[in-house]
């Protein structure tokens, strides 16, 4: 069916119920196009979400009429925010974890799909790509950015790990930059997304109209060099030494305090801001890192965040993480442990406990 702009949708913009579908699907000419529809959500995933777009690959894939996939959010805001975290707050706080379990092993599941999709995977990465957001665009062949762009993985915060591949693909910044971004959950704009791996390209706001036209009639490559522009210089490049330096620390506690002994202000903020993220999640993300840069492929990654992001519903800092910032918004949270004294070797050790019969399994080896 076609739809008020003229394109052709493979399934209609409503349920059965009548309400909008939470994602939408349309082809113009040869492009096929995913628009992630909860603006007041910021879009953020739910599992239905997840299934759907990965229904949608499977029916492009296969179709010859399908030259590139895009994917871009609606509303004015960005992409995506990240996961229904609030859905998991309830599952870890009042049910059994399975629902937060099945949700996120569809998701990296659709996160490795996407990264080894054989069709150009084009993300339109404009405004906030947090979290979940990231797992369905950085992964993509082609991920642009403007200058409206933020981008960050700061599950810290919410006593949760970078996940849907984070740690993959954070573990292959430059440098330390990515221990910087998975510890502090700092934002970064186009020229930094760019300069740490998650994006390719700058296009100006402006111009993704045009873009996501031309992409129904041009090749990617076409379209891409009607429309990118020289990439803006973020604040990153400018940082390496001191990143470089205080991050290549074995432990989070050495971390803190070559940040707070290096004596420039961005350094000193790095360290207050890592005071108030919780513990435990600071020293199982640097342990998750760390690991990911030895484990080699994306699967391997995902099979490890799968374990560690399941160990994570069982512990108090998800649901008083996500209480703080997003339930009640006190932002206080009361971390358990409180301090990284308090966190010990075994603590973290059993994040990345095999689960036997539960397993991702998406590596082979």
């Amino acid at each position: 069916m076609r739809d008020m702009t003229g394109t052709t949708e493979h399934t209609g913009t409503t349920d059965t119920t009548g309400t909008e579908e939470p994602v939408l699907l349309h082809t113009e000419g040869r492009a096929a196009h995913l628009v992630l529809n909860r603006p007041k959500a910021l879009n953020a995933l739910t599992h239905p979400m997840v299934r759907r777009v990965d229904r949608a690959l499977t029916a492009w894939e296969h179709d010859p009429d399908i030259e590139t996939v895009v994917i871009t959010g609606a509303g004015e805001r960005g992409l995506c925010a990240g996961g229904d975290i609030r859905a998991v707050h309830d599952d870890a706080r009042d049910g059994d974890g399975t629902a937060s379990a099945a949700f996120w092993r569809a998701e990296y599941q659709l996160n490795a799909r996407i990264a080894r999709y054989p069709k150009p995977y084009v993300a339109v990465m404009d405004g906030i790509v947090m979290g979940g957001g990231v797992g369905v665009s950085a992964h993509g062949s082609v991920r642009v950015v403007t200058e409206r762009s933020r981008v960050a993985m700061p599950e810290t915060g919410i006593g949760f790990v970078p996940d849907v591949g984070g740690t993959y693909l954070l573990g292959l910044a430059p440098g330390e930059l990515g221990t910087h971004l998975a510890l502090t959950g700092a934002q970064v704009g186009a020229g930094d997304a760019v300069l740490c791996g998650l994006a390719d390209h700058y296009v100006p706001s402006a111009a993704l109209p045009d873009l996501l036209a031309d992409l129904a009639g041009l090749s990617v490559r076409d379209a891409l060099a009607r429309h990118v522009r020289p990439t803006p210089e973020g604040q990153l490049a400018g940082a390496r030494e001191w990143i470089d330096t205080c991050y290549a620390a074995d432990t989070v506690e050495e971390i803190h305090r070559r940040l707070l002994s290096h004596g420039g202000p961005a350094a000193k903020e790095a360290a207050e801001t890592l005071l108030a993220k919780s513990p435990t999640a600071l020293k199982v993300t640097l342990a998750a890192l760390r690991r990911a840069r030895r484990l080699g492929s994306l699967e391997a990654v995902l099979d490890q965040e799968y374990r560690v992001s399941c160990a994570a519903l069982t512990t108090p800092d998800l649901v008083e993480g996500i209480r703080a910032q997003v339930v009640d918004k006190d932002r206080a949270p009361r971390w358990s442990p409180a301090t990284l004294a308090g966190v010990t070797d075994a603590d973290v050790e059993r994040f990345f406990a095999p689960l036997g019969a539960r397993e991702l399994g998406l590596h082979a080896g």
